[in-house]
């Protein structure tokens, strides 16, 4: 019988000061912590080291979704409404966060600029509405207008016109190519395209998937039993051509790393028998541990916020007695957390 985890199992202290408000000038001048599952060692290199631990004909898996700019600020009458757009379910309807919620009920108008404003459709839990747009292109609106859509703890305002263009550059990946996700891939963060190239150089093969960050990855765990935490679905998809790259390579033995928790679950969500099938599905795969991976034997994340469904995935994937020793090790050693923050590489 499974002994039951609890959500304080996964809760740790870190001091405000270690939380990375800013990216460094240099993607990939991150720390970068490797740690051990087979001997449980944790040692300090630099991401710049990391192409020296794939080796030829190995496989690096990267999430190649595009974060669109989903931060926007609304008006009813002349309260302000703080709005995160999530997905779109139809044309002109969105689901969206909001903040204050409470502002908000059905039927309610929202203006957002001249000739782009939109209704209350439906009002849900948790700060969640639906939006009903009157016409035009809501993404294309939300490009004019729209912040990088960064988490609560790195602090910006919206008067902050300079930081604007910076986050929605630096809030993305360099290999980022399809549009959807409303959060970063954050552990692709650290690479450059020259870090790309020498990857490649090395005769690693690369390939790319597709999970549209949305809502699930983020959301808090408002349960205390871990395993009755529901997670919502987020849309993923591996082309032909990246599902070959990968077969291939686990029919040869070859090692599999996983860049970010977001291409750990949509590969093992995409496992059939042994092997990974291409296509596009909807995943609500929960990983924590006791979670049998089949696919992933590398993984390079970075450090998760305490509580999290992505802190227990790392949990899952390294076993939560070592994952506990590095974080107590990254906050000793003032790693930087979280999105902006640096990496762990798990062998």
């Amino acid at each position: 019988m499974a002994v039951p985890m609890f959500l304080s199992d996964f809760d740790y202290n870190l001091p405000a000061g270690l939380i990375a408000g800013q990216p460094l000038p240099r993607r990939d001048d991150s720390r970068m912590m490797v740690v051990s599952r087979r001997c449980g060692s944790i040692r300090h290199a630099s991401f710049k080291d990391f192409p020296g631990f794939l080796g030829k004909d190995e496989v690096l898996v990267l999430n190649n979704t595009k974060v669109i700019p989903a931060r926007v600020f609304g008006k009813k009458g002349d309260a302000e409404i703080e709005f995160l757009f999530l997905k779109e379910l139809e044309k002109g309807v969105w689901e969206v966060l909001c903040r204050p919620a409470r502002r908000l009920r059905v039927g309610d108008r929202i203006m957002f600029t001249g000739q782009f404003e939109a209704e209350v459709a439906a009002a849900e839990n948790w700060g969640k509405r639906i939006l009903r747009f009157k016409a035009g292109d809501v993404l294309d609106q939300l490009k004019k207008i729209g912040f990088a859509p960064l988490p609560p703890y790195i602090k910006r305002r919206k008067n902050e016109s300079g930081l604007r263009a910076f986050d929605l550059k630096r809030y993305q990946t360099v290999f980022a190519r399809k549009e959807g996700a409303v959060a970063a891939p954050t552990a692709g963060l650290h690479f450059t395209p020259q870090i790309l190239e020498k990857i490649r150089t090395g005769g690693t093969r690369i390939a790319q998937i597709t999970l549209e960050v949305g809502l699930a990855t983020f959301q808090p765990v408002r349960v205390e039993k871990v395993e009755d935490h529901m997670m919502p679905e987020e849309y993923c998809s591996i082309s032909p051509i990246a599902a070959r790259i990968i077969n291939t390579a686990r029919a040869n033995s070859r090692p599999i790393t996983a860049v970010g928790t977001t291409v750990v679950r949509t590969l093992e969500s995409a496992r059939r028998d042994s092997r990974v099938v291409s296509g596009g599905r909807a995943t609500n795969l929960f990983i924590y541990p006791g979670f049998q991976f089949h696919v992933v034997d590398r993984l390079l994340t970075n450090f998760h916020l305490p509580k999290s469904t992505l802190l227990m995935l790392v949990a899952a994937f390294a076993g939560p007695d070592l994952i506990k020793k590095a974080y107590e090790e990254a906050v000793r050693g003032k790693y930087r957390f979280f999105s902006y923050g640096d990496c762990m590489l798990i062998i």
